[in-house]
């Protein structure tokens, strides 16, 4: 593994125990010693800072509308796309099993390291560090984010994109249930008009597996 204090060290923080940023760059499937319980704290002060960062900006939202803003913020797409930008799915550990199934690039499991790096920084420096390091992270999309836009999950943008090119709507194929009754593990498939193949998601839930089906389906189609 290269060195992952790197992923940090330009966004204002080293850790004085590192072994903390191990085990939040460490997935269930590679032993006991996880990060979900980083994962745990990590979401509870992201979706603090951005609160904070959402009631200075918007004096004049309400609490409705701020929630909105902040679950655009703080979704499983969000937090993937903010983990990809900083290369932290190279540094993650993974089991023989999910790094054979590329779960390094999984939007699931890089935005619950994510979560659990900022939980880690928290543990190791303090919540002002933690701040520092979450508002680095999201600037770009603090800056953009635009606060009458209406925020679509990935099967409603995929169905509204078919929709609008006079396409059948997609489908989505649940393909097994893999795990315990407590830590299962959803696949789904979703086939659309355009594609070559079905692209696969997988999550915690269906739900979640069909998402993630359909943002690889919207993502190969508008490549297109």
């Amino acid at each position: 593994m290269n060195d992952p204090q790197g992923l940090l060290r330009g966004l204002g923080h080293v850790f004085r125990d590192p072994a903390l940023l191990l085990r939040a760059l460490t997935h269930r499937s590679h032993g006991a010693d996880n990060n979900e319980r980083l994962e745990f704290l990590g979401d509870a002060v992201v979706n603090l800072v951005m609160a904070d960062a959402l009631y200075a900006r918007f004096g004049t939202l309400s609490e409705g509308e701020l929630t909105r803003l902040r679950a655009r913020l703080v979704r499983t797409e969000t937090l993937a796309a903010v983990a990809r930008e900083v290369g932290l799915g190279a540094f993650l550990r993974l089991g023989s099993g999910e790094l054979k199934s590329g779960g390094f690039d999984r939007d699931s499991i890089l935005a619950d390291a994510l979560e659990a790096v900022i939980g880690a920084v928290y543990q190791d420096g303090g919540y002002e560090h933690a701040r520092t390091v979450v508002d680095r992270l999201f600037a770009e999309r603090l800056v953009g984010i635009d606060s009458h836009a209406q925020s679509k999950d990935a099967k409603t943008a995929l169905q509204e994109f078919l929709q609008a090119r006079g396409c059948e709507l997609p489908r989505y194929e649940l393909v097994s249930i893999t795990g315990q009754d407590h830590d299962q593990s959803f696949c789904v498939v979703c086939q659309a008009a355009g594609l070559a193949e079905p692209t696969q998601g997988q999550g915690s839930t269906r739900r979640h597996a069909e998402q993630e089906a359909a943002r690889l389906a919207l993502r190969r189609l508008m490549a297109t």
